[in-house]
């Protein structure tokens, strides 16, 4: 068994659903292989089974109990063979069906994870997660059933074998019949398809709106639109519902035909070889082994038809992978030189890097703790995401560096912006300060002390044991805002960028954060977007901004005297505070 999930799930063929599919199918042709092996063994044994019983009917007819007997102890070997091998058999299928699932959730997650808000841009966060959660164990399922198809097509070819050779007419009836049944079926397949995709993008979008009624539902309660929504919610449930009724009503008629159409089968097969006998054509242990196979044949046919129904329900899970897969991120990996190697490798960054944006004129020297105003709010968290390489664009450098040229896992390495609404999981406080558990208690004390979170380890009886609840409802804004600081510095960059990282604390707080912020990250290039006199006063370098270009720059106290339009600014943001 390997081990799960993956730590690469590999590269996947997105050029078309059944291309996936079979990617997915070469990662683990091994294990298919063997799935498939055990699957012909188990249902090969049953194939046999009523010809062997047939055989001792015929001693015991003839009087002859040793070989009434000697068969019986054939038929006891095949029954512990076929549970031997059949525990074997299962335990392949759900291995199969659990490595096709996880690696489809580890491609899916990681690519979400790569992508960033480039994902959530082009499809709601619900339809992602109905990928995951949904898509996912369909594809899985259908890896599951491979062991039994292949038992079900060799057992076929078995017993059309036996039966021929004891009977051509009985072995015409059985090799005309069973594609016959499929001939029947294999139209009701194609709308089934599009039944199952119409059903799994109304579930998508019913998802979609719930988790996003539930995510603003603090809202919705204020302005008094939870009926509205509700309404919403129950429309998009009845066109769930509808998708549900029409792809229930098509499988419930395959699954009819599945009984129907093989019961025909039986009787056709079963009413020849009991005429055969009457006529002595065939011995009495063969209409027995007849009736044993006219019931066992029901099994592969179904088999064969559960192979159609879960490939064809793969394939739209597929194809909904690979929408989601198409999404390429906001912005790309730099474009490697003839040699094939990036710039990275061979112009080093240096410890303490500085930035340079050509197109602001704003430079930020290495070590400093660097501050940037503008009137505009907006434009200074516009400009945090381009110095962070969050977003399309050129002009920055690192050391002078062009960004666009360094890898992205690099620049995530050496430059950290922390986000003006910070994200907080379910699970520990250690798990959302440290997921990687890279550091101890002391590590992660001292990081808390620094964002001025010491009175948030008080308040929680576990500590760092303490469980967050999801989006970190369970603490107030400025103690999520406080976490996520923490979180930011544990990471220790060589550039971190922090916006508006004291907007919902109080003046009290802040001013110890901007204080320990200091100190902490000495020597360490910092910058900070904010507009509050209290962190300002802390910096090496203040910026201001004023027509999307660098300004002014001094420090908070020369900015105060010569920049009316930065006094004018700072103070109203005094004044909010």
């Amino acid at each position: 068994m390997r081990t799960l999930p993956y730590p690469h799930p590999g590269t996947p063929d997105t050029r078309s659903p059944v291309r996936y599919l079979l990617w997915v199918a070469r990662r683990q042709a091994g294990v298919i292989t063997l799935a498939a092996i055990l699957g012909t063994l188990w249902m090969v044994a049953q194939a046999i089974m009523p010809w062997a019983i047939g055989q001792g009917i015929d001693g015991v007819a003839d009087g002859d109990t040793n070989t009434a007997m000697r068969w019986a102890g054939a038929v006891c070997a095949l029954g512990a063979f076929q549970a031997l091998v059949g525990i074997a058999r299962h335990r392949a299928a759900v291995a199969n069906w659990l490595y096709a699932a996880f690696r489809t959730i580890q491609v899916v997650t990681r690519h979400t994870a790569r992508t960033g808000t480039a994902v959530t841009a082009t499809m709601p966060t619900g339809e992602v997660a109905a990928t995951a959660s949904a898509d996912a164990p369909h594809i899985g399922h259908a890896f599951e059933v491979i062991s039994r198809f292949a038992g079900a097509i060799a057992s076929y070819v078995v017993v059309a074998i036996i039966v021929l050779s004891t009977s051509v007419p009985l072995g015409l009836i059985v090799l005309i019949g069973v594609p016959v049944l499929f001939a029947v079926i294999s139209p009701i397949l194609r709308p089934l398809q599009r039944r199952q995709r119409a059903q799994r993008e109304a579930l998508g979008n019913l998802t979609a709106l719930g988790a996003d009624t539930v995510a603003g539902l603090r809202v919705l309660r204020g302005i008094g639109g939870e009926h509205v929504f509700l309404a919403r919610y129950t429309e998009r449930s009845a066109k769930v519902r509808g998708a549900g009724n029409r792809l229930a009503t098509t499988h419930s008629l395959l699954d009819a035909l599945m009984v129907l159409l093989p019961g025909v089968f039986l009787v056709v097969l079963t009413w020849v070889g009991a005429r055969m006998v009457l006529d002595g054509t065939i011995q009495p242990g063969a209409l027995v082994a007849m009736y044993g196979f006219a019931f066992f044949l029901v099994i592969p046919v179904r088999t064969a038809g559960e192979m159609a129904f879960v490939a064809a329900r793969a394939l739209v899970a597929a194809r909904r992978v690979l929408a989601l897969l198409a999404v390429e991120r906001a912005v790309p990996e730099p474009v490697a030189d003839n040699s094939g190697a990036t710039s990275s490798e061979h112009l080093p960054v240096s410890a303490q890097p500085g930035l340079t944006d050509s197109v602001t004129e704003l430079h930020i020297s290495p070590g400093t703790f660097t501050m940037l105003v503008a009137d505009d709010p907006a434009f200074t968290t516009s400009l945090a995401d381009r110095l962070g390489r969050l977003v399309p664009g050129n002009g920055v450098s690192l050391d002078g560096q062009p960004l666009d040229r360094l890898p992205l896992s690099e620049v995530r390495r050496r430059i950290v912006v922390s986000d003006p609404e910070p994200s907080l999981f379910t699970g520990t406080l250690r798990a959302g300060l440290d997921p990687d558990g890279q550091h101890d208690d002391a590590t992660l004390a001292r990081a808390m002390a620094v964002a001025a979170g010491d009175d948030i380890l008080e308040t929680l009886r576990d500590g760092f044991d303490a469980t967050v609840e999801e989006r970190g409802r369970s603490l107030s804004g400025g103690q999520r805002q406080r976490v996520a600081l923490a979180r930011a510095l544990l990471t220790d960059p060589e550039v971190l960028i922090l916006v508006e990282p004291t907007s919902a604390v109080d003046a009290h707080t802040e001013a110890a954060i901007a204080a320990r912020l200091r100190d902490a990250r000495h020597g360490r290039t910092t910058v900070a977007v904010t507009g509050s006199p209290l962190m300002l006063s802390r910096a090496d370098t203040v910026v201001w901004f004023s027509g999307g270009r660098v300004s002014a720059t001094g420090t908070h106290a020369e900015l105060l005297r010569t920049v009316p339009e930065y006094r004018r600014t700072v103070t109203r943001a005094d004044e909010l505070v």
